[in-house]
């Protein structure tokens, strides 16, 4: 049960490791892009290249998804990035529904586990496998693998290699599961537990009166997508990828400065964020110098 591309790596994962996949469940197909074309999720493209049965609810209590959900005889469910399961659903296997989740569980528990581990500056983060139950992301730990986050990857970077860890981590757990080798364990219970919230419009807009270090992991944290963003000219200005600086100054926060050849920087409490991929609205993506070459800053 998945839909985006971050799903894929562990359908594939368990398909090359020879499991039975019976059945794969994933969102209905949507209008996208300027025609409004029907868009098949990432999953359901893989699903039908592989010659999978595909199943696509409206709803998860829909009678008759139940039924043919009952009728595939599953003996496990594994869930990747897919929607809130009700009982009926994660109870109907015997061997229990997994869920891969890419957090270090108990923290991160929620829809943005990726982006906002990186909003927050954390050194490092995982993957869990765990056991689905009636709270969202609190059921038992079966598997628990770490990774470090660097000084400057993006949400983007981080996506890529926890869904390759992620797709590892799921053959694992249910080799072991097979076995007889696992063990579950409770999630640890934390004094403060940092959540993964959705990301609206307003978690993206940048803050000029925050540090350089905060500005900087929010940018990191929102590339490529849904990405930070501010105003320049009254325009919407999308920073995909910057630079710190770090410098006493007395110029207002928000202020922009540029040589209008090879920087563009805005001003923040204590120092400067310089942009280097950039998108303004109604134009490409685009580095800071193609940008320079063919926008006139206005006036201060």
């Amino acid at each position: 049960m998945g839909t985006p591309e971050f799903a894929v790596s562990s359908l594939d994962a368990l398909v090359n490791a020879g499991c039975n996949i019976v059945g794969v469940i994933t969102a209905p197909d949507k209008p996208a892009g300027r025609g409004m074309q029907l868009q098949q999720s990432a999953v359901k493209k893989y699903a039908v290249e592989k010659k999978l049965l595909v199943l696509q609810p409206e709803k998860l209590k829909n009678e008759n998804f139940i039924e043919q959900l009952k009728s595939l005889h599953a003996d496990v469910q594994v869930v990747v990035a897919f929607r809130m399961l009700p009982e009926i659903v994660w109870n109907m296997p015997p061997m229990g529904t997994i869920n891969v989740h890419a957090s270090l569980l108990p923290d991160y528990r929620g829809a943005a586990p990726i982006n906002r581990a990186i909003m927050n500056g954390e050194k490092e983060t995982g993957i869990t496998t765990f056991k689905l139950q009636h709270e969202i992301d609190t059921g038992n730990i079966l598997l628990q693998q770490k990774i470090p986050i660097s000084e400057n990857e993006t949400a983007g970077e981080l996506h890529d290699a926890l869904k390759t860890l992620g797709a590892k981590l799921i053959v694992e757990t249910l080799v072991k599961i097979v076995d007889g080798t696992i063990e579950s364990k409770p999630q640890p219970q934390h004094t403060i537990i940092q959540t993964a919230p959705k990301i609206h419009t307003e978690d993206c807009k940048i803050n000029w009166n925050s540090s350089v270090e905060n500005i900087f992991n929010l940018i990191r944290g929102l590339s490529p997508y849904p990405t930070a963003f501010c105003f320049l000219d009254d325009k919407v200005l999308k920073i995909f990828s910057c630079k710190k600086e770090l410098q006493t100054h007395n110029f207002t926060t928000g202020s922009v400065h540029s040589d209008g050849k090879t920087f563009l920087k805005f001003a923040c409490i204590n120092g400067f964020i310089h942009c280097t991929e950039i998108q303004l609205q109604g134009k490409k993506k685009m580095n800071i110098e193609d940008f320079l070459r063919g926008y006139r800053l206005p006036p201060h």
